[in-house]
């Protein structure tokens, strides 16, 4: 069993997109453009710029990935919050934005109120606010 979710560790890294995928191609990027300036000519460049293309596909794969997960945990959070928040902090839920909406994820049922308060007034970060909660609660499901 692995140790419990803290601010510490909860940034997650997908194997294979972070250490295999992402890799291979800068490496194969700088390879074709090495050999695009050793040997110029339309073949080497244009095999520079698919090398590149690559690149921002799987990079463009997982801006995408991270973005529908940010809109459901808009959603998921919106709806934890119009459940538990008391009546004065329902109304303020179209406040937030997103990056503090993920960052109050982590906060639990009894702190979410303070949290949200404190994230509102003062207009704290995402990351500000995940610094600020007292007890974890972990979000293990995530790309």
């Amino acid at each position: 069993m692995s140790a419990p979710q803290t601010y510490a560790n909860h940034r997650r890294f997908e194997p294979l997109q972070h250490f295999v995928l992402t890799p291979i191609l800068l490496f194969t990027w700088i390879a074709t453009i090495w050999q695009a300036v050793k040997h110029p000519g339309l073949h080497s460049v244009w095999v520079a710029v698919l090398g590149f293309a690559l690149l921002m596909v799987a990079m463009q794969v997982r801006v995408y990935a991270l973005k529908v997960q940010d809109r459901l945990i808009r959603l998921e959070e919106t709806l934890r919050m119009e459940r538990i928040l008391p009546g004065d902090l329902k109304g303020r839920i179209p406040e937030l934005t997103v990056k503090q909406m993920v960052g109050l994820r982590f906060a639990t049922d009894a702190e979410l109120a303070e949290r949200m308060r404190e994230a509102l007034d003062q207009k704290l970060s995402g990351e500000a606010i995940k610094k600020r909660i007292q007890t974890w609660r972990p979000d293990t499901f995530r790309v």
